[in-house]
């Protein structure tokens, strides 16, 4: 069989350079990799110490068995707005222009495959352009935003991934989003969206998955048979789950529990190499004390993100302004000294701990990028509260995070469950 042997060399360019120059590859320390261990044949060295109790767990997309990539708009600055009124303006305005005005206007570029121009004016027109098909969409981490959806594929949207969405909007429901592989070597892509979700959540360089937890009658059909929503989890999971634990938990509780798991500092830092190349998959006990424990620390923290926790209200970061006006300049937010600020006149936030502004979701810092998407803006008085209950949700996230770890006694969690 082959072989295939590794070596890398870091520094600066310059000493780089140089050291290539006087070596050559007899004198190039090479570590062999062994292409066998694993099936994604990375082609660099893989800690694969404890891929064997990885790999025997459930990956995500078996769980929950119905799931796709988010949506994909194709032209960002036209689809999605910061309030309603924007983008129903925006689509009232866009579907009553020329295409090559609307291609001008707008910024559109060339057409591509799945997105044209009079196809998504078409799609418009024939909604009736409606105020009712504006719905919010979860743009990035704790950033919602408002789009026009019809659900037409190459239509206003490029791929709305209706087969999914629908499910996720139809009524209460809850969605898992996560990646299939980092090109940032993420290991922290996971957050939970209970909106229309764009494909970009948790990173701009790579695509976020969403799973439903609850499917929903989607169809005139089904709806007039009266069929109710069902659990989007496989029924092989479900019977394991009950042969540990004697009982079938509740959906809800079989998400919190994968939730806290998948925020574990231990089970990223573990299983960093394998959660950088496949979706991830989720650690099972028989313990079910330990079970029920992490289900309600994964429930705070959906509830957090989600920005539904009533703990977001004891704002801890005060906004002081300094004659900047509450205007995002260019260059802007930085950390100085545990406070944000966001313009030369150093209006910002206080009293934010730096392990809170460091805080990564997938490839996105997201005190920092909340503020840089908004360059150029005034915030308002909602703007500010919104920023300060991110601050909140961050400092309780980190809190909770090392609880996670604290209630799990050993790795792996069980050590004979398989």
């Amino acid at each position: 069989m082959s072989k295939i042997f590794h070596a890398s060399l870091q520094g600066l360019a310059s000493l780089k350079n140089q050291e290539l120059l006087v070596s050559d590859i007899s004198k190039t320390e090479w570590s062999d990799i062994d292409i066998e261990a694993s099936k994604f044949y990375l082609l660099i060295p893989q800690d694969s110490i404890f891929r064997q109790e990885y790999e025997r767990w459930w990956k995500i997309t078996d769980v929950l068995p119905v799931n796709s990539m988010a949506i994909t708009t194709a032209r960002d600055k036209l689809t999605i707005h910061l309030s309603k009124n924007d983008i129903f303006e925006t689509v009232k305005d866009f579907v009553a222009l020329p295409v090559e005005v609307a291609r001008a206007k707008y910024e559109l570029g060339d057409d591509t495959r799945d997105w044209k121009i009079h196809l998504a004016q078409k799609d418009i027109k024939e909604s009736k352009v409606s105020y009712g098909n504006i719905s919010q969409i979860t743009y990035r981490p704790f950033d919602i935003r408002y789009t026009y959806y019809t659900g037409k594929w190459k239509g206003f949207h490029c791929t709305p991934r209706t087969e999914i969405m629908a499910h996720i909007i139809a009524s209460d429901n809850l969605g898992l989003c996560s990646v299939r592989g980092s090109r940032e070597n993420s290991i922290s892509n996971f957050f939970v969206s209970e909106n229309l979700t764009d494909k970009t959540i948790l990173s701009s360089a790579d695509n976020a998955n969403i799973a439903p937890l609850y499917l929903y009658p989607t169809t005139p059909g089904e709806i007039d048979m009266g069929i109710t929503r069902k659990p989007n989890i496989a029924p092989e999971f479900l019977a394991k789950l009950e042969q540990n634990f004697s009982y079938i938990p509740t959906p809800e509780a079989i998400f919190y529990y994968i939730y806290a798991i998948f925020y574990s500092p231990t089970y990223r830092s573990r299983y960093a190499e394998f959660l950088k190349a496949d979706f991830p998959r989720v650690p099972m006990t028989r313990n079910v004390n330990l079970f029920q424990q992490l289900g309600k620390l994964g429930e705070q923290l959906v509830n957090l993100h989600l920005m539904k926790s009533p703990i977001l209200n004891q704002i801890s970061s005060p906004f002081i302004e300094h004659g900047g006006g509450c205007i995002v300049d260019a260059g802007h937010p930085k950390y100085e000294n545990g406070k944000v600020v966001i313009n030369k006149q150093k209006d910002g936030f206080v009293d934010v701990p730096e392990a809170v502004w460091n805080f990564h979701v997938g490839g996105y810092q997201v005190c920092h990028k909340w503020l840089k998407d908004r360059k150029g803006r005034t915030l308002s008085q909602a703007d500010i509260e919104h920023y300060q209950k991110i601050v909140v949700a961050l400092e309780q996230s980190i809190d909770l995070m090392a609880k996670i770890d604290a209630a799990i006694p050993n790795w792996p969690i069980d050590s004979e469950y398989n």
